[in-house]
């Protein structure tokens, strides 16, 4: 039985580079030609010169809200707000809407969202019966996984969401070889045969996604005999990265072009430090550019275990949308990163917002090697200047803040 899906997971990282930044042009230029959004989006950008790392990351950042608002501006004359490189008809199979309500277009490739390799990694194969209890309407996930079905050679029971004692009994007659869902819902499912009294003894392995699945409840899961591991996919890119044997992060997908920048701006963080995760597809059909998902993450150093030679990331580690209102006014990570910017000494920085209701107090924490009383006053009047606010500016030694992705730190109390 082979062990990797195709040989792109096994490409030396030199030459998967190469082709990605080869592919990179190409889609600019795509994008600017077929959809409006990006025509206006990366006007004047020569195409042709994005073809590194660097050159991407001057581009603009598009953020989930700003993609729902596009799409709310223009909802009489193009529902997709000019993203969409397809219109109505045999190039898109399908539309679905996620909440905001955002509208997401399928087209007709086989495996339209590359779930396929997820799945693989998961340990399905051609010839076997999957029970996919994702749900079937408005949301895409019930058809991302069952077109990453399809792709492999199996069969699909669309089982969606609800009546769990139903979902029991088809599992014990079907007899699937496995589920695909969110965790929580398969827990459910599990505890309800064994109320039931009903043995699901070819249920051995999942594909799980759509919340955190955390490893006490993957172990809850191997004491009763499912091998579950989990992808991170999302209803714009399809599939982000994936688990595998190894247990030791997410592999990246072959593609997609991720970048982790710091909340707030667009500027990729040095390798290992927590950041927002910035997602390029090389979808021609829905040919998102620097797409920003608002989820924290960070890579992992190193190869994966089990021979896979793509970048590796920790998963998701929360929401990079931080924004804050203090005392009636919002403060957003961009104006905190902006006033950073302003002071070259200083390496990182955290604004925390602590108090009680109506009496917000806002301190900036910063790294950096000496803090005098001149730069301090300046830093707090650039605050001041950005944010309408005013805050105290602390030093802290360089490296003792968190790596965890957080620009501003709500630590208030609500009771």
């Amino acid at each position: 039985m082979s062990t990797f899906f195709d040989a792109l997971e096994q490409r030396d990282p030199v030459a998967r580079e190469a082709a990605l930044m080869a592919s990179l042009p190409r889609q600019v230029a795509h994008a600017q030609a077929h959809t409006a959004a990006f025509a206006e989006l990366l006007k004047g950008v020569d195409a042709s010169s994005i073809d590194s790392r660097a050159a991407l990351a001057r581009l603009p950042v598009t953020r989930k809200y700003e993609l729902l608002a596009r799409q709310q501006a223009h909802r009489q004359t193009d529902v997709f707000g000019g993203f969409s490189a397809q219109a109505f008809g045999p190039g898109m199979r399908r539309v679905f809407a996620s909440p905001g309500t955002i509208y997401e277009p399928e087209g007709t490739r086989a495996d339209y969202w590359r779930v396929a390799r997820a799945m693989f990694a998961a340990g399905f194969r051609e010839g076997e019966l999957i029970h996919n209890a994702f749900s079937y309407h408005f949301t895409p996930a019930g058809s991302i996984m069952e077109t990453a079905a399809h792709a492999l050679g199996c069969t699909v029971f669309p089982a969606g969401t609800g009546q769990t004692e139903q979902q029991v009994s088809a599992m014990a007659e079907l007899r699937p070889a496995g589920y695909a869902g969110t965790p929580s819902f398969l827990k459910i499912i599990i505890e309800k045969a064994a109320e039931m009294g009903v043995p699901l003894p070819s249920v051995k392995k999942a594909l799980v996604s759509g919340e955190a699945f955390p490893p006490s409840l993957r172990d809850w899961f191997l004491a009763r005999g499912v091998e579950a591991y989990q992808c991170y996919a999302t209803a714009d890119i399809g599939l982000i990265a994936y688990e595998t044997a190894a247990r030791e992060g997410l592999v990246l997908d072959e593609g997609v072009i991720v970048e982790i920048v710091r909340p707030g701006t667009g500027e990729p963080v040095p390798e290992g430090e927590v950041g927002e995760l910035v997602i390029t597809t090389l979808n021609p059909d829905y040919p998102l550019i620097r797409f920003g998902t608002g989820d924290l993450s960070a890579v992992l150093p190193g190869p994966c275990p089990t021979g896979r030679t793509h970048t590796r990331i920790k998963g998701w580690m929360g929401r990079a949308d931080q924004t804050t209102k203090v005392r009636g006014m919002f403060v957003h990570p961009s104006q905190v990163n902006d006033v950073l910017k302003r002071f070259p000494d200083v390496s990182k920085g955290r604004l925390v917002v602590t108090g009680e209701m109506a009496n917000d107090q806002m301190t900036l924490q910063v790294e950096c090697n000496v803090l005098d009383e001149t730069t301090r006053q300046a830093m707090e009047t650039a605050v001041r200047d950005v944010t309408k606010l005013r805050a105290q500016v602390v030093r802290v030694h360089p490296g003792s803040l968190a790596n965890d992705g957080k620009v501003i730190e709500d630590a208030r109390s609500y009771q």
